[in-house]
């Protein structure tokens, strides 16, 4: 399908007349209803109904007539974002991380590379929780998150950098001795936990509901340096990957034990949108930041566990 034919289209249907569209388009009358022929033909549908009062779209022209309004403009940014990419790729690109992962100890890493690679790249980092941070890329407020993924969701893009086990975290004092810690254990201790917005928090919800043991949830926790000192001074535990308590308790006498019958996996995971292209410093940042762990990972110098 040609995208002449559907700027053809378009123009008569929000002018309502085959005349007026061949005078905008400075096409003769004839050859314009030639491409909306062409069309009806390649798509085996009559498009528009002519009448003594101009054209109105049928319900398959109405159909097309939505989709090209999405693909025009697309195409169009397209096209500028071409011919502009003769020089490096600059501009600013938004990348959120989500709490209580190890989110934050990857961003002095990523800067660098960044930077290194695209110094008219400016990043803007920022922390927000994984149901608000999700929606925020979908609707492009954010470029890129790194977050743990909740599952499929409409116009988002996953990508799995890895995948962790949860651990139960409290206090040295409080497990010591202990190398385990069972569902059904966990749900009889005080739970410091992020809201229900959060992935962490829905793994655990659903376990709950699967298990029939509701969870003890003591206080719900968004700061994780609020997190830290109860953790610290034993006023409950938490759920989290290791690699997040090393992160967030590296400065608190804590334990980490590994959370069985069931243990529970997360991913770590690039978030993007699917429906739009990244412009083209975003899907610069992107590819580094997928370059980056995989050295991280080839190298060891990450393990979750």
């Amino acid at each position: 399908m040609e995208t002449r034919k559907l700027e053809c289209f378009v123009t008569i249907v929000d002018l309502g007349s085959i005349t007026k569209a061949a005078g905008v388009l400075h096409m003769a009358q004839p050859a314009l209803s030639q491409q909306v022929a062409s069309l009806e033909s390649e798509l085996k549908q009559t498009l528009l109904i002519r009448s003594k009062q101009g054209v109105r779209p049928t319900a398959a022209g109405l159909t097309l007539y939505r989709h090209a309004m999405t693909i025009l403009p697309m195409i169009e940014r397209t096209r500028e974002a071409v011919a502009s990419s003769g020089g490096a790729p600059s501009g600013r690109v938004s990348i959120a991380i989500a709490p209580y992962s190890m989110a934050a100890t990857l961003v002095p890493g990523i800067m660098t590379a960044v930077h290194a690679r695209f110094p008219g790249i400016v990043l803007h980092l920022t922390e927000i929780h994984g149901g608000v941070l999700s929606d925020a890329v979908r609707n492009r407020v954010l470029d890129i998150a790194l977050v743990y993924e909740p599952g499929r969701l409409p116009g988002i893009q996953f990508t799995t950098l890895l995948t962790e086990g949860l651990f139960v975290v409290g206090s040295s004092a409080a497990l010591a001795g202990r190398d385990a810690v069972t569902f059904t254990e966990l749900t009889e201790l005080p739970l410091l936990l992020p809201e229900r917005n959060h992935t962490l928090r829905q793994l655990l919800e659903k376990q709950s509901e699967r298990a029939g043991l509701p969870l003890n949830v003591f206080a719900e926790i968004e700061s994780v340096s609020v997190l830290a000192h109860l953790i610290g001074v034993g006023l409950g535990y938490t759920v989290m990957p290791r690699s997040a308590a090393r992160t967030h308790l590296s400065g608190v006498d804590y334990r980490a034990v590994r959370l069985i019958e069931p243990a529970i996996d997360v991913r770590f995971s690039l978030c993007t949108t699917e429906n739009e292209p990244l412009s083209e410093a975003a899907a610069a940042v992107l590819v580094t930041i997928r370059e980056y762990f995989l050295q991280l990972k080839t190298a060891g110098q990450h393990n979750p566990e």
